[in-house]
């Protein structure tokens, strides 16, 4: 062989080398690739905690409960950064999500995919649709849903008319629909003004393919459980004790308590809208209504990952005051009220 086909050979073995190593690092560096096996090696399985904001994080972070690795505190991964620690004994790796569905989808699919998670748990604030209880109460719901996956149905059509692709599957009218015109001031005194051209908006089921079925086969999902067991230890939690002041001047009627609940409800959407509460209290049965938890469990409901959320009520969403939204009032309070029961609740894990 001629020194010319030497050269050649080194470079495409050079090549190849260079092509092998970028397909090994895909989206993360080598060196963090590394890390993650460590930490999974090291401190696997861990619980996932999951949560939406800073406010409900640094509470966390700065409680005596939880014990931060002395090897490897935190990874960054792609925008993400990832705490590692104890609480009561249990591993844990701690994520926050950002505000949205999107965002909290995106992090636990992330979570799940670079750490060995055996359940996670997830908490917040969260607005309220349940008049029977109170700034601060803690709500565990049992079921959630995601209201904000539509079929807008067009100008003149009604219920009894099927919607565009329903017949392929795509969707369906068994979840019922909100109709504009209900909500139109003085349309009893103005037949006129009882038609709506915005019509009706059908809510629908996500579509799901689960880890374990067939890729590319949909299911789809609606109502998605929280863990039996998870649900099950957290009624110990249910006498557990409360602040009720936010400070010596501003408290709450009663002392806030934890409350396991049948369902809340996500969307994209901040709810401060009297009327819409009432429609999807009456409608759905939501307690709790936010713009994450359905997300975070729709990807855990698809990995077949025990879940559980913690929400604090922090308003009546769209009305409980004539001079606007409580959530800025009273957000510390909801918040720490949250992250206290989380702290009780994951050491219960290990029982």
């Amino acid at each position: 062989m001629g020194a010319g086909g030497v050269v050649r050979q080194v470079v495409v073995a050079v090549l190849a080398v260079v092509l092998m190593a970028a397909t090994a690092e895909g989206f993360i560096s080598l060196k963090t690739y590394r890390d993650i096996r460590r930490v999974n090696r090291n401190g696997a399985p861990f619980v996932g905690l999951v949560v939406p904001n800073a406010y409900e994080m640094d509470p966390v972070l700065n409680s005596p409960s939880f014990s931060p690795s002395n090897t490897v505190p935190y990874l960054d991964v792609e925008g993400r950064r990832f705490r590692f620690g104890t609480i009561g004994g249990q591993n844990v790796v701690m994520v926050m999500t950002g505000l949205s569905m999107l965002n909290a989808g995106l992090t636990t699919q992330l979570l799940l995919s670079l750490f060995e998670v055996k359940g996670i748990v997830h908490w917040g604030i969260a607005g309220n649709a349940n008049e029977d209880l109170q700034i601060g109460d803690v709500t565990i719901p049992e079921y959630w849903a995601h209201l904000s996956l539509w079929n807008w149905q067009r100008h003149g059509d009604g219920p009894e008319n099927e919607l565009s692709l329903e017949a392929a599957g795509d969707y369906t009218r068994e979840l019922g629909f909100l109709n504009f015109s209900d909500y139109t001031v003085g349309k009893g005194a103005n037949p006129e003004l009882a038609a709506n051209t915005l019509n009706s908006i059908w809510y629908q089921p996500e579509e799901i393919f689960p880890v374990s079925g067939k890729p590319e086969q949909r299911q789809h999902a609606f109502w998605v459980p929280a863990s039996k067991r998870y649900l099950a230890i957290a009624k110990k939690l249910e006498g557990m004790e409360l602040p009720a002041c936010v400070n010596a001047t501003t408290c709450l009627p009663r002392a806030p308590r934890v409350v396991r609940v049948s369902r809340g409800c996500s969307a994209n959407v901040f709810v401060d809208n009297a009327g819409y509460r009432q429609f999807i209290r009456s409608k759905f049965g939501c307690t709790p209504v936010e713009m994450e938890s359905a997300a975070v469990a729709l990807v855990a409901h698809q990995h077949g990952v025990p879940f559980l959320t913690i929400r604090s009520l922090s308003d009546l969403a769209g009305g409980g005051s004539a001079l606007g939204n409580e959530a800025a009032k009273f957000l510390s309070i909801a918040a720490q009220n949250a992250v206290d029961v989380m702290l009780k609740f994951v050491p219960l894990l290990g029982s």
